[in-house]
């Protein structure tokens, strides 16, 4: 055997081994009408704002497997000089309707100078944890906690900075029963709600991080394939992986043009599952639902992520249907579609959707779906 075949074998050994521990929990179940095991509320002593760290107490601590209810808060209403019972009341919106979470993060919880804008809950310690595991979150319910959100334009907003002159909140009603939103120019738009940011605590070299730009840790993914019945796949850099979350949206849009989505706050059903070691051959964060695998590439240059996101694709395709680089990159020319999740934060974002219809066996996905 020639010294290179070797190496190829062996490599693709550790890639088969990372995939089967990430398979081996694929088919546990989520529990019964995703009844969850613990509730965390969104309140003064359970987020941060506008940072993600390590060093951060944890809110909660829990073992793999376990299924948390989180409330997550909209920062859209407190990022204003007028607190948000005045800020919604512009739209009529009565106070007895603004959250009183909203109400009490505005006046207790300090903003990080200078970093991002976004109210996140957490951190969640799960044990077991360490640095090269790899975290596994599912998304098994999301529930609309207010019927109206926050679409935020203006002055150096989204990929057109000079088209919108003056600063332009505009507070956005829905009907939570027929799930629409009701748009400018009479215009209803099927609600698709998700979490714009899922995270671990990046590195600890990285003391503290921005809530904007997303990074290897997740966080500001604005992903919104991540909805019901997805799961989301992050390497984990310290002991506890330190989960957050936040950034709630009601819908938005592949690229999320003027700079923000349907800001509307909600309430996550989440379950966690712990893969030791998995996250050693993770560059970044992985997804994947009943019918799809994404690829993500993330860059401040959006060209440079279009490449990562092709090579995410090729080697998984390699890695799961045996392919050559030259078959694989053939498959992902011809048969995987790649879009701009995010095109307005510093770190941009485009993902390569792989139909799982292309392999002959693909494990069980959640036991009960």
């Amino acid at each position: 055997m020639s010294k290179q075949t070797s190496k190829w074998l062996m490599r693709w050994c550790a890639v088969v081994g990372v995939f089967a521990l990430v398979s081996s929990a694929a088919a546990q179940p989520a529990p019964a009408g995703n009844k969850p095991d613990v509730t965390l509320g969104s309140t003064p002593d359970t987020v941060v704002w506008g940072y993600i760290s390590a060093r951060v107490p944890p809110v909660l601590r829990i073992k793999s497997g376990t299924t948390v209810r989180i409330d997550t808060m909209s920062h859209q209403g407190l990022v204003t000089r007028d607190d948000p019972v005045t800020f919604f009341g512009r739209a009529g919106i009565k106070p007895e309707e603004v959250l009183q979470d909203a109400k009490d993060i505005y006046a207790k919880v300090p903003r990080g100078k200078g970093l991002g804008v976004h109210v996140l809950t957490g951190p969640i310690y799960v044990e077991g944890a360490v640095p090269g595991d790899a975290l596994e979150v599912r998304v098994l319910d999301l529930e609309f906690r207010v019927p109206y959100g926050v679409n935020n334009t203006g002055p150096g907003s989204g990929v057109l900075p000079d088209l919108v002159a003056t600063p332009t909140p505009r507070i956005i009603k829905s009907d939570l029963q027929r799930k629409i939103a009701f748009l400018p120019g009479g215009i209803e738009l099927p609600l698709s709600p998700f979490l714009g940011i899922m995270a671990v605590a990046p590195p600890p070299d990285l003391i503290i991080v921005s809530s904007g730009p997303p990074g290897k840790w997740a966080g500001n993914l604005d992903l919104k394939t991540l909805t019901v019945g997805s799961t989301l796949y992050i390497p984990v850099f310290n002991d506890g992986a330190l989960f957050y979350t936040g950034d709630p949206h009601g819908v938005q849009g592949d690229g999320e043009v003027d700079g923000g989505a349907l800001e509307q706050s909600l309430t996550a059903t989440l379950q966690f599952i712990l893969h030791k070691g998995a996250g050693k051959s993770m560059r970044g964060p992985r997804a994947e639902d009943a019918s799809n695998y994404y690829a993500l590439g993330l860059d401040v240059d959006l060209n440079m992520a279009m490449k990562i996101a092709v090579r995410e694709t090729v080697e998984l395709l390699q890695e799961k249907a045996g392919l050559t680089a030259a078959e694989a990159y053939s498959v992902a020319s011809l048969g995987v579609d790649f879009r701009v999740a995010e095109a307005v934060d510093s770190v941009q974002i485009i993902y390569g959707t792989i139909p799982k219809k292309f392999f002959k066996q693909n494990p069980t996905y959640w036991s009960n779906r």
